[in-house]
This record gives C-alpha cells, structure tokens and sequence, in this order.
C-alpha cells in the first residue's frame, strides 16, 4: 500500500487497463468513466464519504472510515489532498457517509455516523456541521440528530440530504433488497425512530456463478456503499461495489411513491475499483465523483452530458 503523494497522474498503462473492464455505459446521458488521477495520501487512506465542498468550487471534502482521526480532508478534482480540518466534539466511531446541503441560508455538511457491521448499535448520530471556509480552523458542530432504526439494529453506509423536504435518506446496506428510510433534518424531539419510505428496486445481485468464484467479495459487490442527491433534489445516486443506481422523483413526487411503482432504477455499470464507498455529486451537478477504500485507488468521474 502506497503511503506517499509523489504519484500526480494515472499510469496510461494502468488507466487504459481499468477503463477496459468498464461495460457499455448504461445510462445514456452521462459520460463514460474518466480517471483523472489517483488517490495515495496517507491522510485519506480510507475514503468512506465524499461531498462538495461549497467554498472551494471544484474540490471535495472526505471523510475516512472507523478507527481514523475525526476530521475532514479536502481533495481536488483529481483526488489530490489539500489539507485537513479537525471535528471538534465529533467523535469518529464509524463515520460512513458524508453530504453537502444548504439550509436556511446556510452552508452545510453531514456526516453519517452510522455503520454498525455487527449490528449492535441501538442509537446512532447524524452530525451537521458547518462548511469550513479555509484551512486553519476547525469545523464548527451546528446540530446533531439521534435516531433509532424502527426494527432493530441494522448497518448502513449510505446517507444524503433532502434540505427542501427538511429530510436525512439512508439505505441499508446488507438487508436485501435494500430499504430507504428518512429521518428529520432538524428534529423536533430525540431520539428519533427512522421512518422506512421502501425498497430500492432492481439493484442487481449476485447470482451463483460469481458466488462461487468468490464466496466472501461475491456476497458484498451490490450492497450499497454510499448515496448522494443531485442539486436538483430530483435524483438519488445510490453506489454499490460496480455500478451506480439512480433514483429518480418526478416533480412534486415523493419517494414512497417512487418506491412503490417498482421499476428498476437506470444505472451506470463502473470499471473495478477496489472498494468503491463514497461518491458525490459536483455543487451543479454536472459530475459525479468516486471514491475508494483503499491505497491507492483511481479518483473516478462521471461527467453528465448536456
């Protein structure tokens, strides 16, 4: 495992052989996969979460898996580290997920404080902090929202915001088929009981043949690793170990109703990555970022076509 950031740029040896893995793009209005450079700081050597940073257009903010520091790290458009920011009063116990949103008048982030791979949590964390502005203080704790799933315990890595519905979305990550649940955004009492909205239709599992080549990653590659929602609040992007799964609402719909017509949600078949947990959308829209576990791994984009 890489521990330096020497490494700028992709190997065209190695960009070449990963995009070649890559199946005919399956969603016809966005790009196929580019690779603009490769991930190798040891500061972000666990990416579980991925999120616009609102105050440095084009650039990320990240978030690393349990048993990392608690902070914040800001990459550019290539996965390259900027530098960190500290989380005070924000403990890191299994931070998944992370989302950018504004919300009455300001600008925020949420870290989703909620894999639980035993299934042993009974009260979980959704913490919203302030957007840091620069790189010399820390991220401010705005708010924290307690909750409970409605039926037990449960793992999860994949949280986004809803700001215009006042809502937090999550999907359940082993359970199959994958359950959706809201939980307030600014809840008025806690801790609050997760509300389940339904099941993601059609995200594709795998069959016997890929079991018994690979009995242990076999079971994993289409449990959902992370989500995020489009500016536009009308797309869910939902990401598994190969592929992304687009919910889409019509306007003025919800997502029970969505939910409930069943039909099986366009996606975006992904070359391999070694293991694919945080994706985002840009602050427009137009791209979508992804990124790995692991060192070093490929900064992975798709680029929405106009």
């Amino acid at each position: 495992m890489s521990r330096t950031n020497t490494a700028r740029a992709l190997p065209a040896t190695l960009l070449a052989l990963l995009l070649s893995l890559a199946p005919p793009l399956q969603a016809a209005r966005w790009s196929e996969p580019q690779i603009d450079g490769l991930v190798t700081h040891p500061a972000i050597d666990e990416i579980s979460g991925l999120a616009a940073a609102t105050h440095f257009p084009g650039h990320y903010w990240a978030i690393n898996d349990s048993g990392s520091s608690a902070q914040l790290h800001l990459v550019d458009g290539a996965g390259r580290y900027l530098g960190s920011v500290d989380t005070p009063g924000v403990p890191n116990r299994d931070w998944e997920d992370l989302a950018s949103f504004r919300f009455e008048g300001g600008d925020y982030l949420l870290i989703a404080d909620i894999g639980d791979n035993g299934g042993l949590r009974t009260e979980l964390q959704l913490y919203v902090l302030e957007q840091p502005r620069d790189l010399d203080k820390p991220a401010l704790l705005a708010w924290t929202i307690r909750f409970t799933w409605p039926d037990g315990a449960r793992d999860s890595e994949a949280a986004a915001v809803d700001p215009v519905a006042g809502d937090v979305l999550m999907v359940s990550k082993k359970r199959v088929p994958a359950e959706l649940f809201r939980v307030p955004l600014r809840p008025g009492r806690e801790p609050v009981v997760a509300e389940r909205l339904g099941t993601l239709p059609g995200i594709e599992q795998p069959d016997a043949q890929t079991l018994a080549e690979n009995p242990v990653y076999g079971r994993y590659r289409s449990q959902v690793t992370a989500a995020d929602l489009s500016p536009n609040g009308r797309v869910l992007a939902v990401l598994n170990y190969r592929s992304v799964h687009f919910l889409i609402r019509p306007r003025g719909g919800d997502w029970r109703q969505v939910l409930a017509e069943g039909k099986k949600m366009p996606h975006l078949q992904m070359p391999w990555l070694p293991q694919a947990e945080a994706l985002a959308f840009a602050r427009d829209g137009s791209e979508i970022v992804i990124g790995s576990e692991q060192l070093p791994s490929p900064f992975l984009r798709y680029r929405l076509i106009r």
